[in-house]
């Protein structure tokens, strides 16, 4: 294709990856059939970048996560992790809804992983402290998630899942909930958290913006059975600034726009 912008596909360096992922079908089945939900989905992923993952509704982008996380088995294909460090969980998940314990204040909410990982209270409640210290939350140590809103319980379900210091870090549109103004500062906010961690992200979300905004890359995922229509740069400069490249991300939008609107058109059956 001699005018194919240089944004469409992104050359993965394999010698750093964490996650490659060869030719996954997954299938669930019912009485009368199985019904394909993933077929011939094949992509890498790099320590330390953050990944976003857009796609219709129904095409698989929560089972492909659930998936990663090892909560799923595939139906065939291959997946593989890079070196692993086994002093650090493999994946943590942040989820859409609440995902907080509610006996628990926020403070052991956030040392929760650490627990599990075998910490004793008074180290664990110290890392927790301080890190919520940072980023301006240690006056809710001892709230209780019945009193924090939708979007401050999603922040600290996120820190929980950062402290925890997973290799991977999985997250299922965590901002689906939020209203429009909330969820424009919880992107900022997870940016500030993940520059000062830096870990491996996979995103699921639906919105186009909040994918260009957050990621280093974008997979496009087609209708069911879903596979990878796209593998997209963003070659935004970090930290970034909303207003100055989303004039500039037009393009990028529109792209992956007219691919998820022939994939919605295909599964809805209408003719436009």
């Amino acid at each position: 294709m001699a005018n194919k912008p240089d944004y469409l596909m992104y050359e993965q360096n394999k010698t750093k990856f964490v996650i490659s992922c060869k030719n996954l079908r997954k299938d669930f089945s019912n009485k009368e059939q199985d019904i394909a939900a993933l077929q011939d989905v094949t992509f890498s992923v790099s320590q330390g970048e953050f990944v976003c993952v857009v796609g219709p509704s129904g095409c698989g982008k929560s089972t492909l996560l659930r998936i990663l996380a090892g909560l799923i088995s595939i139906t065939s294909g291959d997946i593989q992790f890079g070196k692993i460090d086994t002093t650090r969980p493999h994946t943590a998940m942040v989820f859409q809804g609440q995902s907080l314990f509610p006996w628990m204040n926020v403070l052991d909410n956030v040392a929760f992983g650490l627990e599990m990982q075998g910490l004793d209270k008074q180290a664990r409640h110290k890392l927790a402290s301080d890190f919520l210290e940072k980023v301006g939350l240690k006056q809710f140590l001892y709230a209780f998630p019945h009193t924090l809103s939708g979007g401050m319980c999603q922040r600290v379900a996120i820190l929980r899942a950062f402290l925890a210091d997973p290799e991977i870090l999985l997250m299922d549109e965590p901002f689906g909930m939020l209203d429009a103004q909330t969820r424009i500062v919880m992107q900022e906010e997870l940016l500030n958290i993940w520059h000062e961690r830096q870990h491996t992200v996979i995103y699921i979300t639906h919105d186009i913006e909040e994918a260009i905004f957050l990621g280093d890359r974008i997979l496009v995922m087609s209708g069911r059975p879903g596979r990878i229509l796209a593998d997209i740069r963003i070659d935004f400069s970090r930290p970034r600034e909303r207003n100055s490249m989303m004039g500039k991300a037009t393009d990028i939008r529109f792209h992956i726009w007219n691919m998820l609107h022939d994939e919605v058109v295909r599964d809805l059956g209408v003719a436009l």
